[in-house]
């Protein structure tokens, strides 16, 4: 298990997404969560990438708290 923190970098990487600052600018500018929607049930995430999400916020693991803000940048 890894430890430390995480950035939003790492977390856009570990998902297999573009991870540079204008690689999840596009992101972000392409892909919303909608009111009570929750960022795990997303349709925008393969079920690799929800898995990991999910099990990031379930097991209160060290990614929690930049999935968290995932979910912000994603309710802009």
């Amino acid at each position: 298990m890894e430890t430390g923190h995480h950035t939003i970098n790492d977390l856009f990487a570990q998902l297999g997404l573009g991870s540079d600052n204008d690689a999840i600018r596009e992101f972000l500018d392409s892909h919303h969560l909608a009111g009570e929607e929750k960022l795990t049930r997303a349709t925008f995430w393969s079920d690799s990438q929800r898995k990991f999400l999910s099990d990031a916020l379930d097991e209160d693991s060290d990614w929690c708290e930049v999935v968290d803000e995932l979910d912000v940048m994603l309710r802009h």
